[in-house]
């Protein structure tokens, strides 16, 4: 009785938000609902691991804002399926290379003078008991979700202090994750990965304040890369939205922080997880 119960709130959920709910529109431009349609200033962004899932979202999302987009991922094939697709530059890195991570970033600046926008994305899970887990495998997670958004908010702060006139705009956006604060047994790499992203932004916010570069991270929850018509009505339910986040979740969010007039968020930590982190929990 309970999943018919689930399945039938669900299809109510369905019919009332396609008959009563239209999806506000960011911008007047007719796009369809779910994609990203903001217009600023052409500015010069940076995505580290934009292949996939989130990262191709906010590719995606920041191309259609009008942007001169490059990103890079270990996964040449997804990246150049996504360059094309997007109409962005893809470089193939493996970000845990710190000396690969530079270069790439120095042959961006070279050919466009400056990064305005840096979004940290890339990053791996790991799922292994505490007994089993190598220190190999702990230091390749921190090398792949924290390392790199050290490297690449240094090398961009060194080429700031090198410029004879400041940038007056600068972002960087850090992914983090709701799992800074709610952990479960055999991800302590994972989670000591997204809490140093979280101190990292905070430290960073400081740091980049005389190069006019505001820092904050999205601690997105649930968010569903794959096949989303695959979700139970029970998986959307659960949330207090009702729904499973989307990576154009995140990606808008990451628009908005990049707009112009929004550089008083800075230092900040924005979760997007449809209010599950809000919810107590407790087993009758």
């Amino acid at each position: 009785m309970a999943d018919n119960y689930l399945e039938k709130k669900f299809e109510e959920y369905q019919k009332q938000k396609a008959g009563a709910h239209r999806p506000a529109k960011l911008t007047p431009s007719g796009a369809r609902p779910g994609t990203v349609s903001v217009k600023f200033p052409p500015r010069r962004v940076f995505v580290t691991g934009g292949s996939n899932g989130i990262g191709k979202a906010i590719v995606a999302a920041f191309v259609n804002a009008g942007c001169k987009v490059a990103f890079c991922d270990i996964d040449e094939r997804a990246g150049r399926a996504t360059a094309e697709t997007c109409g962005a530059q893809f470089h193939p890195v493996d970000v845990t290379d710190a000396s690969a991570l530079e270069a790439c970033m120095d042959r961006i600046i070279k050919a466009w003078g400056d990064i305005d926008i840096i979004i940290n994305n890339v990053g791996v899970f790991s799922y292994r008991p505490i007994t089993e887990i190598s220190l190999e495998e702990y230091d390749r997670v921190i090398a792949t979700n924290l390392r790199p958004a050290f490297i690449t908010s240094r090398r961009l702060a060194r080429h700031r202090q090198s410029l004879p006139l400041p940038n007056p705009y600068g972002r960087i956006i850090n992914i983090c994750s709701s799992r800074w604060m709610q952990s479960e047994p055999g991800t302590e790499a994972y989670a000591s990965s997204k809490g140093g992203i979280l101190s990292l932004t905070h430290a960073l916010a400081l740091s980049l304040a005389d190069f006019h570069i505001t820092v904050n991270c999205i601690s997105p929850g649930w968010i569903e890369t794959g096949d989303y018509s695959a979700l139970r009505p029970d998986d959307h339910l659960q949330h207090p939205s009702q729904r499973v986040g989307r990576p154009e979740d995140i990606a808008r969010m990451c628009v908005v922080l990049c707009e112009e007039g929004n550089d008083f968020i800075n230092g900040e930590n924005i979760t997007i997880d449809g209010g599950m982190t809000k919810k107590m929990i407790y087993i009758e």
